[in-house]
C-alpha cells in the first residue's frame, strides 16, 4: 500500500472512531436544556478534518499508546477546538455565516445559544479529561494533562492568540509578531494534542517528548500559513467557510507579509523541520509524518 493510501485509511478510521466517541460523550439532544444540547451537537458532529484528534491517535501510534486509552483526550481537544470556532464565528469577533459547509452555530440557533454552547463544550472538555475511565494514568499524570489543556486554551494560549488577532486588525505585524500570535491562536492546541499523549505514556524519555513538541510547533505554524494561503487561493465551497475574509477584515497574514511564494516556501521548510524531529521514532511515526505533509497539501 502506498503511503498516501495508508494515511487516508488511518485518517478515515480515526475520524469514524472519534465521531462515535464525541457522540457518546455529548449530552443527548433531548436532554434538558434541549436547545443548548442540540447546538452543542450541531456544531461538533458530522464535519471537520478532526486534525487535533488525528494527532492524538497518531502520536499514540508512534508511542505505543492504544487508541481506546486516547478517546477521551481526542474528544477533549476537539471540544475545545469546536468551542473556539463557535465563539470566533460570532458577530463580535469574525462574524462568519458559514462553518464546515453549513450555517454557523449563531446562525442556526442564535447568538446567546452559541455563546452558551461554546461555554458548555469548554467545560465538557475538562470533565472528559478529568474523569474518562479508559485513560489509565496516575493522578499526577491526569493533573498534568488537565494543566496542559488549560494552558493551551487560555490567555497564554489559544484565547490569547485570538485576543492578539483582534488587536491586530488593520495593523502591520512583523514576522516574529505574526508567529507569536499564531503559536498561541492555532499552534497551542495542536501542540497540546501531541503533548497529552506524551504525558499519558509511562516512562517516556524527555528527549522524545521535546522532539514531539518541536514537531507539533512546526506543523502548527505550517497549518496557519496554509490557512492563510487557502484564504487567497481557494473558494468558499471548497473551504466550507467564507473565502477571502482575512483581506476583507484587514488581518495580518503570511502571504500579505512575505508574499505568496515565500509563504509557501516557509510552510515547506517548517514541514521539513517537523519531519526531521520524527526520524528517531522510525516507522511508528509514519502517520505523524503523513499528517505533517497533509497540512500543506490540503485544499480546505
Amino acid at each position: 500500500m502506498n503511503p498516501e493510501q495508508s494515511l487516508q485509511d488511518f485518517m478515515n478510521a480515526c475520524q469514524v472512531r472519534v465521531e462515535a466517541a464525541l457522540d457518546a460523550r455529548l449530552p443527548a439532544a433531548a436532554k434538558l436544556p434541549e436547545r443548548l444540547h442540540q447546538a452543542m451537537r450541531y456544531s461538533t458532529l458530522g464535519g471537520g478534518k478532526r486534525l487535533r484528534p488525528l494527532l492524538v491517535y497518531a502520536t499514540g501510534q508512534a508511542l505505543g499508546v492504544a487508541p481506546d486509552v486516547l478517546d477521551g483526550p481526542a474528544c477533549a481537544v476537539e471540544f475545545i477546538h469546536v468551542y473556539s470556532l463557535i465563539h470566533d464565528d460570532l458577530p463580535a469577533m469574525d462574524n462568519d455565516d458559514l462553518r464546515r459547509g453549513k450555517p454557523t452555530c449563531h446562525k442556526a440557533f442564535d447568538d446567546a445559544t452559541a455563546i452558551l454552547a461554546g461555554d458548555a463544550l469548554q467545560a465538557l472538555a475538562f470533565h472528559v479529561l478529568a474523569h474518562d475511565p479508559a485513560l489509565a494514568v496516575t493522578a499526577e499524570q491526569r493533573i498534568a494533562m488537565v494543566e496542559t489543556l488549560a494552558m493551551a486554551s487560555g490567555s497564554l494560549g489559544m484565547v490569547g492568540g485570538q485576543g492578539i488577532d483582534l488587536d491586530s486588525v488593520g495593523k502591520e505585524l512583523d514576522l516574529p509578531g505574526l508567529e507569536a500570535m499564531h503559536i498561541r491562536k492555532t499552534g497551542a492546541l495542536i501542540r497540546a494534542s501531541v503533548r497529552l499523549v506524551a504525558l499519558a505514556r509511562f516512562g517516556l524519555e524527555e528527549g522524545t517528548a521535546e522532539r514531539l513538541d518541536r514537531y507539533a510547533k512546526c506543523i502548527g505554524l505550517a497549518f496557519q500559513i496554509q490557512d492563510d494561503i487557502l484564504d487567497v487561493e481557494s473558494d468558499t465551497q471548497t473551504l466550507g467557510k467564507t473565502q477571502g475574509k482575512d483581506q476583507v477584515n484587514d488581518k495580518p497574514t503570511y502571504p500579505a507579509l512575505l508574499g505568496m511564494a515565500a509563504a509557501k516556501e516557509k510552510a515547506g521548510d517548517l514541514i521539513d523541520e517537523a519531519l526531521d524531529c520524527l526520524k528517531p521514532l522510525g516507522a511508528g511515526a509514519e502517520s505523524l509524518c503523513g499528517l505533517a505533509r497533509f497540512i500543506v497539501q490540503r485544499h480546505s
